[in-house]
């Protein structure tokens, strides 16, 4: 079964999937961990259980993530989870190449606004790709995609429901600003994966 599920594994799917965690990977590093802007899913959520209950997002992160990934591989299947392996290994290598410069956009640190704008920019186009090649480069993403699958609702649409519910918890630590900028890049972001994910690019 295994084998042949490599063998539908397609090169073009690949690439897709590669260059999303790239873009992801550019995003997070150099305009989110400056910025102070937060996000939803998954990452939101770690963030509030370190806040409230002290756990780590090592071993938060890791268990939903993981969760995820079960849900995902049951509704979607093997050639899913080996799509995110591809993606979510390579965003990993890719966001440790970029922290060895220097931010890029030193000046989004002090303009949350902006920053939510062009993050989100990043990160629609980086997990739209991942997305559109059956790749999840996080939990969120298969947590959305196998949603997506189950209900046949539009994937920003499962987004939107994920990162507000999030955003509503961490309502009750995070500073107003932080909070809306945070939910203009939900928003943002989750339109854009979605136009992406549809978007039709000719064949040559």
């Amino acid at each position: 079964m295994l084998k042949n599920t490599l063998r539908q594994l397609t090169p073009r799917r690949v690439a897709l999937s590669l260059l999303g965690s790239a873009i992801l990977a550019f995003g997070l590093y150099h305009v989110h961990s400056f910025s102070g802007v937060t996000e939803g899913g998954i990452l939101g959520m770690t963030l509030f259980l370190q806040h409230w209950f002290a756990i780590s997002p090592a071993v938060s992160g890791f268990v939903l993530n993981m969760a995820c990934y079960l849900f995902g591989l049951k509704m979607l299947g093997l050639s899913f989870i080996l799509y995110s392996l591809i993606g979510g290994g390579a965003f990993s290598v890719f966001y440790a190449f970029f922290e060895q410069f220097p931010p890029l956009f030193p000046l989004l640190a002090a303009s949350p606004l902006a920053a939510s704008i062009v993050g989100a920019l990043f990160v629609g186009i980086g997990v739209g790709l991942g997305v559109r090649a059956g790749s999840a480069l996080s939990g969120d993403d298969a947590l959305a995609m196998s949603l997506m699958k189950l209900w046949g609702w539009k994937i920003e649409s499962v987004y939107l429901i994920s990162d507000l519910s999030v955003l509503a918890l961490s309502a009750s630590y995070l500073p107003l600003e932080n909070l809306a900028c945070s939910l203009l890049t939900v928003i943002l972001s989750g339109k854009i994966i979605g136009i992406v994910q549809r978007a039709e690019f000719r064949k040559r």
